[in-house]
């Protein structure tokens, strides 16, 4: 907190946010150590965020936000000098300048905004067992899967592709006689017990998962174009960073979903982005809003892997700021790594109510001017009680603030105005038709489709093809094709000399069709020559 001239607004190197006894700045340089923003329902939070994402756009920031009730769509379209926003404005000695930022809209189901996917492979087992809810037993089978996956060289686009590789390292269990057909699939399978027992009821029980996810609208999210995290850290061209706004209202049904794609995103940027150091602005800032749902019910494995990566992805140059009603919500360890606090409202109606205001109260560095508590519950719409980092990157003392404005509109835009917007997006095109690549459930048919193939050409007392031919000379030349009853000559002569040459011979014929189809296969095939196009003449 630090003054600054009667005329506020942002500078080059700081955001101004509110006012009260104090002024509350946001320094960019340590906008990297992250955030929470939280108050009860109808408190201003969505307003805040808004006012936040605006000062990162003015100073080149490129920002992402999920927007749940669709009313942070605004930021889009030219502010309105309505005499509330005016008010405010002339209290805290502002002077109100309407503006708009350059927004693209971002859609998992691909309705209200660009397309949003990423293929099985990229979401990988854990988080996907998160999203499916799974137990341990049916995540260590899920991990199996992708292991099989990588090592038979299978890639995993979409849910086809994640189904079709279940249903091929599922067991066996039929009994086979020596001459079944072989199994195209029977290597997958016997990979995937290699790293312990896969059974058919634990397989089913990941399919029934994932028809629920299915249901759910997952199918969309699975495929191809996958998302290239670079789409996200742009600028206009006045330099302005970018706002990406992903309409989550729908998505909102889904909230495991919700919760997972968001943890997706956050995990592919610690992955992709290089090492950056502190530098003078983030390169991204995330807003995640309903926060609470990222770790509800979350294991402990993947409680550790968020507090991991909301800890080091500050050095990767990336802010994150978490949205919810209460800081409660988010784990002790998350919580230890948010230098800045935004804290509206809380009602203490209830025991739980009266934990969260005490834990807020808690988290804020005391100032002796302020019984934190008691503030809390008394806070205006609009108010809040904030603290960031200052210059040596410890916690301001609390100050009690007036938000201030933002200057883009407050409150949805309609859907003309979202059409007019798409029609510009910088990333028009670029993911708005799904491609449906050759993977593993191609990969698995063809396996199948060919083993069929090669099992029925032979069939019968001809086939059909190449086999089928040869099985029609050889039965013209010994006379097997005539109708029964009396022996020809050629029978005659056959009779007596085909024991004794015709393992050599058509042997031989087989063995060099064998050769040309390859392997283990092709001796299947000159095996099943000689009993097909010769069994009828044996057997005389």
């Amino acid at each position: 907190m630090t003054a600054h001239d009667s005329k506020l607004g942002d500078t080059d190197d700081k955001i101004f946010v509110g006012k009260g006894d104090e002024q509350a700045w946001l320094t960019l340089a340590l906008a990297n150590r992250h955030g929470l923003v939280t108050g009860a329902t109808g408190t201003g939070k969505t307003v805040s965020l808004q006012v936040l994402a605006e000062g990162f756009a003015r100073a080149g920031v490129p920002v992402f936000a999920a927007d749940i009730k669709g009313d942070l769509s605004g930021i889009s379209e030219l502010g309105e000098a309505k005499d509330f926003i005016l008010k405010r404005a002339t209290e805290m000695g502002l002077t109100f300048q309407p503006d708009q930022f350059s927004t693209v809209f971002w859609d998992v189901f691909g309705e209200q905004g660009h397309p949003v996917r990423a293929t099985v492979t990229e979401m990988g087992p854990l988080l996907l067992a998160r999203m499916l809810d799974l137990n341990d037993v049916q995540e260590g089978v899920l991990n199996v899967a992708f292991r099989v996956a990588d090592d038979s060289g299978l890639t995993l686009i979409d849910m086809k592709d994640l189904r079709a590789l279940l249903d091929a390292i599922v067991p066996d269990s039929g009994k086979k006689g020596a001459d079944a057909e072989e199994d195209p699939l029977a290597p997958i399978r016997k990979a995937a017990q290699g790293f312990g027992n896969v059974t058919k009821a634990t397989v089913g029980a990941i399919q029934r998962q994932l028809l629920v996810l299915e249901n759910q609208g997952g199918t969309k999210f699975f495929g191809e174009p996958a998302l290239m995290l670079k789409d996200f850290m742009k600028t206009d061209r006045d330099g302005r960073g970018m706002v990406n706004i992903l309409v989550a209202d729908k998505l909102m049904e889904s909230p495991r979903l919700y919760a997972t794609f968001l943890l997706w995103l956050l995990s592919e940027l610690f992955e992709e982005l290089p090492e950056a150091g502190d530098l003078p602005k983030p390169k991204l800032v995330f807003f995640f809003d309903e926060a609470h749902l990222l770790f509800n019910d979350a294991p402990k494995a993947l409680l550790d892997k968020i507090e991991q990566v909301v800890r080091l992805i500050r050095s990767k140059g990336v802010g994150v700021y978490f949205v919810t009603q209460n800081p409660i919500d988010v784990p002790d360890k998350v919580l230890a790594q948010l230098g800045g606090r935004v804290q509206h409202a809380l009602r203490a109606f209830t025991p739980r109510d009266q934990k969260a205001v005490a834990a807020a109260a808690q988290t804020f560095r005391p100032n002796p001017k302020l019984d934190t508590a008691k503030v809390i519950t008394e806070l205006g719409k609009g108010e809040a009680l904030v603290s960031f980092l200052e210059g040596n990157g410890t916690p301001s003392m609390v100050e009690r603030v007036m938000i201030r404005p933002p200057s883009a509109r407050i409150g949805p835009i309609t859907p003309d105005e979202r059409k007019a917007i798409m029609a510009a997006s910088p990333v028009k095109g670029k993911y708005d038709t799904a491609v449906d690549s050759e993977s593993a459930y191609e990969m698995l048919q063809k396996r199948i489709a060919d083993t069929a193939a090669t099992a029925d050409s032979p069939a019968g007392g001809s086939g059909s093809g190449i086999l089928g031919q040869i099985g029609s000379i050889v039965g013209t030349i010994f006379g097997t094709n005539v109708k029964r009853g009396r022996l020809s000559t050629g029978q005659v002569i056959a009779r007596d000399v085909t024991r004794s040459v015709t393992n050599q011979v058509i042997g031989g014929m087989a063995a060099n069709i064998g050769k040309s189809v390859g392997g283990q296969l092709g001796g299947s095939i000159g095996r099943t020559l000689v009993r097909g196009a010769l069994g009828g003449l044996l057997r005389r």
